[in-house]
């Protein structure tokens, strides 16, 4: 009985495991699709300005990476191991900081647009 026991809490455990990988994809999704947002938004606000092309091009980067988060964090709310979702996770979370990095740059760019004006 102690064994059965043993493998029910085990079993527990990594499902347990995979929920948390698949919530953490999620947030790293969440993450790089507001990243997404703001660099575009930052493109909207470069309008007409030389640094226009810069910003959009740092909003394409942002939005290419949010998409990669999604399909990482769908892949990893339907992954069989907890292993698989871990890694799965850990690209979303990749995926989100470069949505983050790119955001940034477009950012950067409105601001140098903002700063000539």
């Amino acid at each position: 009985m102690t064994l059965n026991k043993a493998l029910l809490a085990l079993a527990m455990g990594l499902a347990l495991t995979a929920c948390s990988n698949a919530d953490q994809a999620a947030d790293s999704a969440a993450q790089a699709n507001q990243s997404a947002a703001e660099a575009q938004a930052s493109t909207a606000e470069a309008a007409g300005t030389p640094e226009q092309a810069a910003a959009a091009a740092g909003a394409d980067a942002a939005a290419a990476n949010a998409e990669a988060a999604n399909k990482e964090a769908a892949a990893a709310a339907a992954a069989p191991t907890a292993a698989a979702a871990d890694a799965h996770a850990d690209a979303a979370e990749q995926h989100a900081e470069a949505a983050d990095a790119a955001a940034k740059s477009a950012e950067d760019a409105k601001d140098a647009g903002e700063a000539k004006k």
